[in-house]
């Protein structure tokens, strides 16, 4: 290969490379939007946000298709070897997680709704601090994806530890609650299943931190204890 092909293929893959993390970022974005839906149709108690959430996942599942497809064609055109092939990599894992992030946000907005249909609980309140901790790691981890930062990222382990304590936390409250409140058995359930979505959300934005941190070092973080404090 000459010097001006090796050129133009380099900066074709370049292009390729720099088209697909955009690829990611825009699905990031309306990911987002779509947690933040959900949580609008939880605690506002708004049907139309939760009907949102479940007409937006539509294009979230489109766009990790066309992630995929892309990736794909990278790596069958260009063939690239090391961090590029890290980064082809780690782009189409943290699509796979975002999708399951909308998912677990679908079906936050499908409890919302039945919820809505009933008397307001005050024990929904409870699971806000849950949203914002799980909104903020999911925010840091697309965060370390984008900028590459190897330090937010690894930092996101110990926080889903704490999501997942209080997690634990809000379930054993409104367990209690169903024994004293017989005849809402169901809501409460299903704010405990919100709870669990709550806490996925965490775990799959954690997983995008691990693929940062993997795309940057080539170190695999995966079922590893988060560092001592």
């Amino acid at each position: 290969m000459d010097l001006a092909t090796a050129r133009h293929t380099l900066g074709d893959f370049d292009d390729a490379l720099r088209s697909l993390r955009d690829s990611v970022l825009m699905m990031a974005s309306l990911t987002e939007r779509i947690i933040s839906a959900a949580a609008e149709g939880l605690f506002s108690r708004n049907f139309e946000a939760c009907e949102r959430v479940i007409a937006d996942d539509s294009e979230i599942d489109s766009l990790e298709k066309s992630v995929d497809e892309a990736g794909v064609a990278i790596l069958v055109r260009f063939q690239p070897l090391a961090n590029d092939l890290r980064e082809v990599v780690a782009a189409m894992k943290v699509s796979g997680n975002l999708e399951r992030v909308a998912d677990q946000a679908v079906s936050i907005a499908r409890r919302a709704r039945r919820l809505n249909e009933s008397s307001a609980l005050p024990e929904t309140a409870g699971l806000r601090e849950m949203f914002d901790q799980c909104t903020g790691i999911f925010r840091d981890g697309i965060r370390s994806f984008a900028d590459r930062d190897e330090v937010l990222a690894r930092a996101l382990k110990e926080r889903d530890r704490q999501l997942d304590a209080l997690q634990h936390r809000v379930i054993d409250g409104l367990t209690a609650r169903m024994a004293a409140d017989t005849p809402r058995i169901r809501d409460y359930l299903d704010l405990v299943l919100v709870a669990r979505n709550i806490e996925r959300i965490g775990d799959h934005a954690t997983n995008i931190a691990e693929d940062a941190v993997f795309a940057a070092s080539a170190e695999d973080i995966r079922h590893t204890a988060p560092p001592a404090a």
